[in-house]
C-alpha cells in the first residue's frame, strides 16, 4: 500500500514532472492554404512563447498562511504509468495563442485551471500543445483540478521543480493528493504542515521559494506540472438531483 494525501475541508495537491512534447507530425503529403497558414500561425507563437526575457521571467514565493488540514490515507495505484501528465509555462509576458480556460486532461475527465484568490479563472494560453500563463508580480494564485467521474485519482503537483508538499524536489514517485469523484482540488499553497500551507504567489526570481531553499534552483522557475494516476477504489456513480426531471427521450417506443 502507498501513501496519499487527502485533504480536509480545503484540497491541497503535490508534484510536477517538467515533460516536452513533440510537435505533431503530419502524414499528408499536401496541406490547403488554410492550414498552412493556421500551422505557421501557431509555429509563430510557439517561437514567440520561448523567449522570456530576464525582466519577464517569474517564480512563486510563499505567501500569507492558509489554515488546511490534510489527512493519510493508504490507496493504491492502479498502474505505475500516469493517465495524464501536463506542463504549464508562466512569466511576466504577453503570451500568444489561443485563450482558454483550462487544460483537459485525461481525455476531458478531468480540468485543471489556476485560479486567483478569489477563485476567479486566470487565462490560459495554448499554441500547439503547449500551454502558458501571464502573471504579475505579487499576484496569488491557486492550482484548481476538477474531477468529471466516478473515478478516483491520486494528483502529483509541483511548482518551479518543487514538490508542492514536501518542498523538495519534485518526483513522479512522490505521494500525491486525492481528487475524489465529482469534487473539486484545489492546491492553495506550498504544504507547511498537517494544517497550514504558505499561498503561491508570483515573485521575482530571486525571491521564489526555489531560489531560496537547498532543494530548488532558481533554474527550474516559471513552471508548474502536473502527473495523475487512477487510484484503486470502487467507481462512485453520479449524484442524482431529485430537484430536475428525468432527461427527455426522443425515441420513448423503443424501450
Amino acid at each position: 500500500m502507498k501513501k496519499t494525501y487527502q485533504a480536509i475541508g480545503i484540497f491541497a495537491a503535490i508534484f510536477l514532472a517538467a515533460c516536452s512534447q513533440k510537435p505533431f507530425e503530419s502524414q499528408q503529403t499536401s496541406t490547403p492554404i488554410s492550414q498552412e497558414t493556421t500551422a505557421v500561425s501557431v509555429a509563430r507563437d510557439r517561437v514567440a512563447n520561448a523567449k522570456v526575457a530576464n525582466n519577464e521571467r517569474l517564480g512563486t514565493a510563499w505567501g500569507d498562511d492558509i489554515r488546511s488540514q490534510v489527512t493519510e490515507v493508504d490507496l493504491r495505484r492502479l498502474s505505475n504509468k500516469p493517465v495524464a501528465e501536463a506542463l504549464l509555462r508562466y512569466a511576466n509576458k504577453d503570451f500568444q495563442g489561443r485563450a482558454v480556460n483550462s487544460m483537459a486532461l485525461n481525455a476531458g475527465k478531468i480540468s485543471f485551471s489556476v485560479v486567483d484568490d478569489r477563485g476567479n479563472g486566470l487565462t490560459l494560453y495554448r499554441a500547439d500543445q503547449q500551454y502558458f500563463l501571464a502573471g504579475k508580480n505579487g499576484q496569488s494564485y491557486q492550482l484548481r483540478y476538477e474531477n468529471h467521474t466516478g473515478k478516483t485519482y491520486e494528483v502529483v503537483a509541483s511548482v518551479d521543480g518543487l514538490d508542492v508538499i514536501t518542498g523538495r524536489q519534485a518526483s513522479r514517485h512522490n505521494a500525491g493528493y486525492v481528487l475524489e469523484p465529482y469534487k473539486t482540488l484545489d492546491i492553495e499553497g506550498f504544504r507547511k504542515s498537517h494544517d497550514a500551507v504558505a499561498s503561491f504567489a508570483f515573485s521575482q526570481p530571486k525571491d521564489a521559494y526555489a531560489a531560496n531553499t537547498a532543494h530548488g534552483s532558481i533554474q527550474n522557475i516559471g513552471v508548474i506540472g502536473t502527473v495523475v494516476y487512477e487510484l484503486k477504489v470502487p467507481e462512485v456513480k453520479q449524484p442524482s438531483n431529485s430537484q430536475y426531471a428525468p432527461a427527455p427521450n426522443a425515441f420513448p417506443a423503443d424501450r
